[in-house]
């Protein structure tokens, strides 16, 4: 029995009030609002206190590299009320440095955001997308000239061409692959610890469906040709930005037991797991963190959650 999908990082937890991104004097504005709160990237990581992001307010912030206005809460934000502006503010080695000089106190999502709220997750997560937008595009991939920021940190436009860049978003599906047994395929990275385990996952390509990126992608990675792909859900990943479309798939019944084979470069080894298999192993094998929609595919199957060495080992 299947359980619902926990996606903390897919919460909508802001209006992204796309309508104010244009007023040329919008920082301005926002700065004068007391109730503005300010969450900072150095690096890619931010500040968390007591489970929540520690969010600035105007006059504890310091310049930044740049500002990017996303948007005012739907929900309760820590002690901030609906409607409070947040803005993104990236900062330079000494800006951080000024406000928390301890560079153990800066947190990645990858490690921390599983211990976040939800709400904290998703807000974290548009802030990173973003961020890495912007880092990736200060030069038009046309002509090579500087681009600059407009639109409230929501484009960019070429100074040479005057052309208006937005920030992409790559689409990539990720599978939860089952047999005629209702085992789960997980693989394992070359990369990775030998213990490492999770579901299949690769990009959608130009003029591609998602259904056929499905059955191509788990094609390539693991030699077996899936069938029926059913969308699931989808959640950001900003790695750099991503959006990652959940499927699950069953393997066609034309394979063989031969036709399994990892593809030895994404893929350094398969294994197909039964409930009972991964429910006793759990404790010794890493799987996905809980904040990504892996593990949330996984204990989807599995029809309820598990506690794994990824949890044990902190």
């Amino acid at each position: 029995m299947s359980i619902p999908l926990v996606l903390p990082m897919a919460q909508a937890v802001l209006n992204r009030d796309a309508e104010a991104r244009d007023d040329s004097e919008l920082f301005d504005k926002l700065w004068l609002e007391n109730e503005t709160r300010i969450i900072v990237l150095y690096k890619g990581k931010t500040l968390i206190q007591d489970g929540h992001l520690k969010l600035l307010t105007t006059e504890q912030a310091t310049a930044g590299k740049y500002r990017v206005y996303l948007g005012r809460t739907t929900v309760d934000l820590a002690d901030q009320k609906i409607g409070t502006a947040v803005v993104l503010s990236v900062l330079s080695d000494n800006a951080a440095k000024a406000i928390e000089p301890d560079e153990s106190k800066w947190h990645e999502l990858r490690r921390s955001g599983a211990g976040l709220h939800p709400r904290d997750a998703a807000l974290f997560t548009q802030a990173l997308a973003i961020h890495n937008w912007h880092e990736t595009h200060q030069h038009c991939p046309n002509c090579g000239a500087i681009t600059v920021m407009q639109q409230g940190g929501w484009s960019r436009l070429c100074v040479s061409e005057d052309r208006q860049l937005f920030p992409r978003t790559d689409a990539a599906v990720i599978v939860a692959i089952t047999d005629d047994q209702d085992r789960l395929l997980l693989g394992t990275q070359g990369s990775w610890d030998q213990n490492r385990w999770s579901i299949l996952a690769g990009f959608v390509e130009a003029a591609e469906s998602l259904e056929a990126a499905v059955i191509r992608e788990m094609k390539e990675e693991s030699g077996l040709l899936v069938t029926n792909p059913v969308y699931l859900a989808s959640q950001s990943w900003p790695y750099p930005y991503s959006l990652m479309l959940g499927f699950q798939a069953s393997v066609d019944p034309s394979n063989s037991p031969e036709d399994i084979r990892p593809d030895g470069v994404e893929i350094a080894k398969l294994r197909w797991f039964s409930r009972e298999e991964l429910k006793a192993e759990a404790k010794d094998i890493l799987l996905p963190s809980k904040i990504s929609i892996a593990r949330s595919l996984i204990e989807h199957w599995l029809g309820e959650e598990v506690i794994s060495a990824t949890e044990l080992n902190g």
